[in-house]
């Protein structure tokens, strides 16, 4: 266990930038190319017939639209830019890469079971939503500004928005989305803040550090 909670040496290199970067690069392929689409979406079929396993880190970079990687990338930039500064850079990557792709093996894997063999699952949320939960744990009394207007506490923030991911995975609400891929994300950021950092996120959450 000690092994796995040593500490990376702290660098900053300002790699969400570069992940922005790339998630654009692959976005204009996309629409030069859209049938780049299908070999980089994580699909069940896909990854169990065709053995396109890469399937389930590139997904993370594909996208839907135009309004779907701006919202993504907007929140990679707002709340990705101060977690990796707190963080470092090393370790931000590797919270970013692991929850993400496990977000995506545990959507492949609930797609598998339950028939979805049509589903083509693209976008960064699942990661964000993890560096969404790291924000809030590392920065709790920061304010955020829903919609430029409404203040919330960055811990009200993320819990309200898993509240409404859990509702809408159970109700239906907004079809299309990936809730259980949101909510992978944040449940294995949680996870990695138990075992990486040995720190109990709830406690953050409601102010009880």
């Amino acid at each position: 266990m000690n092994g796995i909670r040593k500490p990376f040496r702290y660098r900053y290199d300002n790699t969400v930038l570069f992940l922005i970067g790339i998630n654009i690069l692959v976005f204009v392929m996309q629409q030069i190319n859209p049938s780049l689409s299908s070999y980089l979406a994580l699909n069940p079929v896909n990854i169990i017939v065709h053995h396109f396993y890469w399937q389930f880190l590139t997904y993370m970079f594909a996208h839907g639209g135009i309004s779907h990687i701006l919202f993504n990338m907007l929140a990679l930039f707002l709340f990705g830019s101060q977690v990796e500064r707190r963080m470092g850079s090393k370790e931000f990557l590797a919270y970013y890469f692991s929850t993400g792709i496990l977000a995506g093996v545990l959507s492949f894997v609930i797609y598998w079971f339950t028939g979805s063999y049509g589903v083509f699952l693209l976008g960064a949320s699942g990661a964000i939503f993890a560096v969404q939960l790291a924000y809030a744990i590392l920065f709790p009394d920061a304010v955020i500004y829903l919609w430029g207007i409404l203040p919330l506490k960055a811990p009200v923030m993320v819990l309200g928005f898993t509240a409404l991911e859990v509702f809408s995975s159970v109700t239906g609400f907004r079809s299309g989305v990936a809730h259980l891929t949101h909510l992978g994300g944040f449940a294995f950021g949680w996870v990695y803040f138990l075992v990486r950092f040995n720190a109990n996120p709830w406690k953050y959450l409601i102010g009880k550090k």
